[in-house]
């Protein structure tokens, strides 16, 4: 097929250097413009210094429409809905937003987890990216919801990386304070409640049940490990057979038989599953990319739907184990 020529807009942040690290190497695409105002004129690999050598992309302020079939917006939350009430984008151009601006399906969005909408996602228009806990959290209790199985309150415990907080500095960012340290944060309220909880209806009719959320800082960069648990009736050998029945055709979700860790999926698009069953509680730990599967791989998996490719196409890449 003729390349997909795409644009992204905000590609200073962290996901906009993942989508140009990544797409550089796709074999469909062609980056036509990445859009920064604060870094206009300077080369991407300035920015993003992992990238030199790779790409002798600039940044730039301008807004290529015309030249593109999709774009990537990896704006902060809310700029999003600002940027597309501004900007009259042309009706053949699909977009992806990475921001939560959409999960909730609003304006003519769809939330662009595969595992959950995949067909939903080839015929789309405009794609609402999932966020980086809800992606983790969801694929660990989405099997259960498919089989109308959640019958009481789900417990989460989930700690993530510091690139999850985002580029801009902030005091919990600082490495002489994120090193040797560990907090929580949004216990209870976390924004990605809501898409999670909007998932588990779609799959289970009757989910009215609490999600006990404690999310945790991390002293590393990248990565996300999700411990969820909930009752459950079966034996361990049904839940297992459930979730690798229910991923079987899901490339990037992997039903691990032993003890897993994080940097098996770092720098990857996969979600690794481990499960256990003790005292009528099946626990679920969940292992993701915060940055990849988690926002810019799983944004490049819902491109290749959108456009006809295999889902795989440029995103087989290996983790760093050592």
């Amino acid at each position: 097929m003729n390349s997909i020529k795409i644009g992204i807009i905000g590609g200073a942040g962290y996901t906009g250097g993942e989508l140009i690290r990544i797409l550089i190497h796709h074999p469909n695409v062609e980056i036509k413009f990445v859009n920064s105002k604060s870094q206009a004129g300077k080369p991407v690999y300035e920015t993003h210094t992992d990238l030199i050598g790779d790409t002798d992309l600039l940044f730039t302020n301008q807004l290529l429409f015309n030249e593109v079939n999709a774009i990537f917006l990896c704006s902060g939350h809310g700029q999003s809905v600002k940027f597309l009430s501004e900007n009259e984008i042309p009706a053949h151009v699909k977009i992806i937003d990475l921001s939560t601006d959409f999960r909730d399906e609003s304006h003519g969005f769809v939330y662009g987890l595969p595992e959950l909408n995949k067909e939903v996602i080839k015929e789309a228009q405009k794609i609402a990216n999932p966020g980086c806990f809800a992606t983790a959290i969801q694929l660990a209790i989405l099997p259960l919801a498919h089989a109308n199985l959640i019958s009481d309150e789900v417990h989460v415990s989930a700690i993530t990386g510091s690139t999850g907080a985002g580029q801009a500095l902030s005091a919990s960012t600082h490495f002489t304070w994120r090193n040797n340290n560990m907090s929580i944060y949004k216990a209870f309220t976390h924004q990605h409640l809501a898409e999670i909880h909007q998932s588990l209806k779609q799959l289970q009719r009757d989910f009215n049940f609490g999600i006990n959320f404690i999310p945790y800082r991390g002293n590393f960069t990248r990565g996300i490990i999700a411990n969820v648990y909930t009752k459950f009736e079966g034996d361990l050998d049904l839940a297992v057979s459930m979730y690798k029945d229910y991923y079987i055709n899901q490339p990037f979700c992997i039903v691990s038989g032993s003890e897993i860790d994080l940097k098996q999926v770092v720098n990857t698009n996969k979600c690794v599953l481990y499960l256990q069953k003790n005292r009528g509680n099946l626990l679920i730990t969940s292992i993701i990319d915060n940055l990849i599967k988690g926002a810019s791989g799983q944004a490049i998996q819902n491109l290749n739907l959108m456009f006809g490719l295999e889902e795989t196409t440029g995103l087989k890449l290996k983790s760093v184990a050592f």
